[in-house]
């Protein structure tokens, strides 16, 4: 039996969908849709509207982006009646969410640049809120996932725009499904599979239609568990391990005075789950406030600012412990502050009278990383003072037994503190859903022992911890050197940045000097930047295991809080440290008082996030609580252990972009059996083969299987050209992608070469080129008449994007061009060329960049001269393709203008009556759709030639 066809299985989802409780509607174009629309808002309103008050719903409705609409959504509407009377209308039952009205329609056709049909839509009240795309089995989700966003561009926002109200969108095959809130933005990596509270997920259709869209669960899905993010303006709906924590969080409180905690794993969105559960927590009617807890001014910083994001202004950051008791006994409902200053305002008798009405009252409590805070006095200080306080946990790495940590009042583990785990998602469930990356842990190092026999002493097998050793300076040097020649390899040629954690505040600064000396000595030019506490030298407190790792306290006061006496030449060093960073980035940071030290900690984070700094040097800061998605590679000559451990290595493996494929973690230590043990107490004792990818010999196996797949479908380069239909085409996109993949894995193991693989290099490079010429075939859309099945298959080009290969680079091999002998000017002008063959940001100039290396390079005698003549080259060469699209399409030169503007802000593709705006007269009703079609393409590629990808050097 061959692969069920995509119309089975939308029939038996809207068949199934009517068994669960939503009415069929037939709706084929957008007059049925708005007709529809009217008669559930009227029945869900019981409100009867005259037409001219129903266009004036429809204009409250048609305002503003997908942001905007889900405000509107969540509002009512006050509308003046044809009579004068006032009426509000609701578009969407929150507080009583099952008190919906639920259809289910599909094929729905919206014509907009192109004509699109969607293919499974639920209505609620008459809007629709979820749309659903399938494709047949067999094929990736991701291509459904490109389908929606060739929706966005060319429908969704066409008439009056309905479609932008849709909450949430469903992707699948049959065998997987995905659900995922509407933001342009994400990318196929922020779509999630579904699951029940044990975390095993729900990946078949029907499954997860019984599970998820069945219509009261959607309902409450998409009025308590989609967020509108403030900052960014888009919305964010929880997974379901938040899902569940938060639902079980909601439960203690409404049904118990107990505690709990839940272990959800680093780099599982706490932040996102903590911020709903307040939330929701505080519309309780029995709930006096809500505590969000908090350990170092840092994170409050930090943690305040996401709450905004989520909901701007619904948290008020506490400067200091006064204006924390004026919350606490004011009005404010949810507050976020330090563990420091929460135990000031409970613990000083000034404070007392302010706060002695809140004993008996009801206030939640919940610390954020609570094994990193709420050890010792406070803890206990705080449950005595609130009498009817709860108190709930958040950890990604909790303490058991034997990762406990000794302290003044004993041993205390997590559960100790806040009783039951209410929900754990581990590393192992968020590696198997792709929430976040597997490690790749490389150890590194091998010494030779002075004394007895020269035998040669791995460092994977024996303990090598004698301080002499270690910080020897031979080994010091050879550690930098080794970082400067794999960086840009573990890093992608710097598409990512690296973090180096070291023993001492000592070592750092050793360390620090090596890679200055290096740099001033030409071997590389790697942006580096440190950060340390300057109080006390501290010695490799790792080595043990016992104490809480966790970032040097940065504080902010009136006064200074740094002891700058206690090491006046660790101060000193990091002093000159700071100097080398102003320089770096023109900024005027010291550590003349705790302000300007705390303005450069926020700085360094910023530009780590940011990729503008390639290596960060640190004893322990940054190792917990930092997250950052380009971090890619942590280099470590410390030791750690358990908790210390998995937050450190946590630091890499948050998703990013399909090139980062896994967390970097290269060793210098031997460390092997601590991270086995680690991986075993937060996970299971057979959770390695989850975490940790495979050894290098095990993909350079997948990648030979991978080429001969390939070579079944095209054996030879030349074979591509002649694949007989885009069925063939498909198949070798995958088989190719495939290798990419793999191969983006490979390179970034030290011991990489193509001499280990079935493929060559040149061969690798080859296929790679038929490979962006089918690329070429679809982006362009060549003999557009019909849908081609290409239309969304995800070329994956930023696993062949090379950011070194750009319009700068080029004008460096021009400039050596330009002085090369002439019998070597051929061979580097088919060099230059074939990098823009091979080059998928650049493909599309390699016939501007070949006129002018042959008509303006020979011309300039000054190679000082090259990047202002070739601006000027392409200035003249844009101008005149710009006035060629003009004449040939008679269009309207400053409306040209402003659609491209418009385009290059917005990144949405003109709709076809932008299009058709532009031509002096509308053309007759048949021919506007290829003549908008025609004009868009040469639009579109005008913009690729002349102005993506060209950089800051234009």
């Amino acid at each position: 039996m061959g692969t069920q066809p995509e119309q089975v299985l939308e029939d038996n989802l809207v068949k199934q969908l009517q068994g669960l409780g939503y009415s069929y509607v037939a709706i084929k174009d957008e007059q049925a849709l708005l007709a529809n629309l009217k008669t559930q808002l009227e029945k869900h309103n019981q409100v009867s509207l005259t037409e001219k008050e129903f266009e004036r719903v429809l204009n409250h409705l048609n305002k503003g982006n997908v942001f905007d609409r889900a405000k509107v959504l969540r509002d009512k509407m006050q509308l003046t009646k044809d009579d004068g009377t006032s009426v509000y209308l609701e578009f969407l039952q929150q507080e009583h969410w099952c008190q919906n009205l639920f259809q289910v329609t599909q094929q729905v056709t919206i014509d907009g640049t192109y004509k699109n049909r969607y293919d499974v839509t639920l209505l609620v009240n008459g809007l629709p809120l979820v749309q659903i795309e399938l494709k047949r089995r067999g094929l990736e989700l991701k291509e459904a996932f490109n389908q929606v966003n060739r929706y966005h561009r060319h429908s969704f926002g066409a008439s009056h725009g309905l479609f932008q109200y849709v909450q949430l969108f469903v992707i699948s095959n049959g065998v997987n499904t995905k659900y995922y809130a509407n933001n342009r933005r994400q990318s196929f990596k922020q779509t999630f599979y579904w699951a029940d509270t044990n975390n095993k997920l729900i990946t078949q259709l029907e499954a997860f239609t019984k599970a998820f869209l069945e219509p009261c669960h959607l309902a409450k899905m998409v009025t308590k568990y989609i967020v509108l993010n403030e900052t960014h303006k888009i919305l964010m709906v929880l997974r379901p391990y938040q899902y569940y924590a938060t639902e079980a969080i909601i439960d203690k409180v409404k049904n118990s005075d107990k505690n709990g905690y839940i272990w959800h794993t680093t780099g599982s969105g706490k932040t996102l789950t903590s911020f709903k559960a307040s939330q929701l927590l505080m519309q309780l009617p029995k709930v006096h406030k809500v505590v969000f807890v908090v350990d170092r001014k840092d994170l409050d910083y930090q943690t305040t600012k996401e709450f905004n994001s989520f909901s701007a202004g619904s948290i008020d950051g506490t400067d200091d412990t006064r204006a924390l008791v004026g919350q606490l006994s004011g009005n404010t409902k949810l507050i976020v502050t330090t563990i420091q200053k929460l135990n000031n305002a409970i613990g000083s008798a000034r404070f007392s009278g302010k706060l002695e009405k809140l004993r008996e009252e009801r206030v939640v409590f919940i610390f954020d990383e609570c094994h990193r805070s709420q050890f010792g006095e406070t803890h206990n200080r705080i449950k005595s003072f609130f009498t009817k306080a709860q108190l709930f946990g958040f950890t990604g790495t909790p303490i058991f037994a034997e990762n406990v940590i000794k302290n003044d009042l004993g041993k205390r583990t997590t559960r100790d503190l806040f009783d039951e785990c209410l929900h754990k998602y581990l590393i192992t469930d968020a590696i198997k859903d792709e929430n976040v990356l597997k490690f790749s842990v490389e150890y590194v190092g091998r010494y030779r022992e002075k004394a007895g026999s020269n035998t040669e002493i791995d460092i994977e097998v024996e303990d090598i911890d004698t301080k002499e050793l270690l910080e020897a300076p031979q080994r010091l040097e050879k550690i930098v050197d080794y970082i400067i020649e794999h960086h840009p390899r573990k890093t992608h040629g710097k598409e990512f940045t690296g973090m180096f954690c070291v023993s001492s505040v000592d070592v750092l600064i050793r360390y620090y000097e090596l890679f200055q000396k290096r740099k001033t000595e030409g071997k590389h030019n790697l942006k580096i930047a440190t950060i340390f506490s300057y109080a006390s030298n501290e010695e490799d407190k790792g080595a043990t295991g016992d104490y809480m790792l966790e970032d040097e306290e940065i504080s902010v006061a009136a006064e200074p809080t740094i002891a700058y006496t206690a090491n006046s030449h660790t101060r000193e060093k990091l002093d000159a440290f700071i100097v080398d960073y102003n320089t770096l980035f023109n900024t005027k940071f010291s550590t003349k008082d705790s302000q300007s030290f705390y303005n450069y900690y926020n700085d360094i984070s910023k530009r780590v996030k940011n990729k503008e700094i390639d290596l960060l040097l640190v004893v322990n800061m940054y190792l917990t609580g930092f997250d950052s998605p380009p971090l890619s590679t942590l280099y470590v000559d410390k030791n750690l252990k358990y908790h210390g451990l998995i937050q450190a290595y946590s630091r890499t493996n948050r998703l990013y972009t399909e090139q980062k494929s896994q967390g970097n973690i290269v060793v210098f230590r031997n460390l092997k059996q601590a991270t086995d043990d680690a991986i075993a107490l937060f996970s299971n004792k057979d959770a390695k083969d989850i975490i940790l990818v495979e050894p290098y010999e095990d993909y350079v196996t997948k990648f030979n299987i991978a080429f001969a797949e390939l070579l079944k479908i095209a054996p030879t380069v030349g074979s591509v050209d002649s694949l007989p239909s885009e069925e063939e085409e498909l198949e070798f996109v995958k088989a190719f992608r495939e290798l990419m993949r793999l191969k983006n894995v490979l390179t970034t193991f030290a011991d990489f070469s193509f001499d280990h693989l079935a493929m060559s290099a040149q061969s690798f490079e080859d296929y790679k080129s038929k490979y962006l010429d089918l690329y070429d075939k679809v982006k362009t859309g060549t003999a557009k008449e019909k849908e081609s099945i290409l239309d969304d298959v995800d070329f994956e080009l930023e696993l062949i994007h090379r950011d070194e290969i750009n319009v700068a680079y080029i004008l460096k091999l021009l400039a050596k061009l330009n002085t090369a002998s002439e019998e070597d000017k051929e061979r580097q002008k088919k060099a230059i060329l074939d990098t823009l063959t091979g080059e998928a940001t650049l493909r599309s100039k390699r016939e501007l960049i070949r006129k002018f290396i042959e008509e303006n390079l020979p011309r300039i005698e000054d190679i000082d001269d090259i990047p202002e003549q070739f601006e000027n080259f392409w200035a003249r060469e844009q101008m005149a393709a710009f006035e060629k699209m003009s004449k040939e399409e008679q269009l309207d030169p400053v409306k040209l203008q402003a659609v491209l503007g418009n385009y290059l802000f917005t990144e949405r593709t003109p709709l076809r009556d932008e299009v058709l705006g532009m031509l002096p007269a509308k053309p007759k009703l048949l021919e506007r759709k290829p003549i908008a079609e025609r004009i868009t393409a040469k639009m579109l590629s005008f913009v690729e030639t002349f102005i993506s990808g060209m950089g800051a050097r234009l």
